[in-house]
């Protein structure tokens, strides 16, 4: 299966010539062998189109880098394409069974971050604001909404009744909201996180 490097074609240690013969055989591959070719390959991969089109470009660039010692005949050069084109499809497959099966991501919603800035901004505008209170309006606040304490606790920490509790958290939350207001801030307003017993 030998030839030569025709009328106008280099042939160089390093690959096929370029021009002439090297050229006129990827014509022929094309031209004559291409759709017998992909039409047997098909049956190779399982009907699989793409593949098969994938293996007969493989096979004719290796003819292509081979083309100065390839024969024109046209059943010789048949059966070394099919012959090379079968060897693709083993390597291909044995490829595939050694990787893991490669499959897309089902891409679900984003999840959610939650935005920890909110509760920082609050617990900011919050510190400067406490101090302007009341010691006894300060103290109330402080325990329900920062404690986390009911009304009834409160009262009992503090040794007070649970109206005074009650009286001093509603008074204690107008001046937090006037102090915040006047920092010209737009915190959440504290009265909406908790419930008061």
């Amino acid at each position: 299966m030998r030839g030569s490097a025709g009328p106008g074609g280099r042939a160089g240690a390093d690959g096929p010539a370029f021009g002439g013969r090297d050229d006129e055989l990827v014509a022929l591959l094309y031209r004559e062998f291409r759709a017998p070719l992909l039409r047997n390959v098909r049956l190779l991969t399982g009907g699989d189109e793409q593949w098969a089109e994938d293996v007969f470009q493989e096979a004719a660039l290796r003819a292509w880098r081979r083309a100065e010692y390839l024969s024109r005949e046209r059943g010789e050069l048949w059966a070394w394409m099919m012959t090379v084109a079968r060897r693709i499809v083993i390597d291909d497959r044995r490829q595939r069974g050694t990787r893991p099966v490669e499959v897309e991501a089902d891409r679900g919603e984003d999840p959610v971050v939650p935005d920890a800035s909110e509760p920082t901004l609050s617990a900011l505008v919050l510190a400067q604001a406490l101090p302007a209170l009341a010691d006894h309006h300060r103290e109330v606040l402080v325990l329900t909404y920062l404690r986390d304490l009911s009304v009834g606790e409160v009262a009992e920490e503090l040794g007070i009744p649970p109206g005074t509790v009650k009286s001093r958290l509603h008074y204690g939350l107008r001046a937090l909201r006037e102090a915040v207001a006047d920092q010209g801030s737009d915190a959440p307003d504290p009265a909406e996180s908790p419930s008061a017993e």
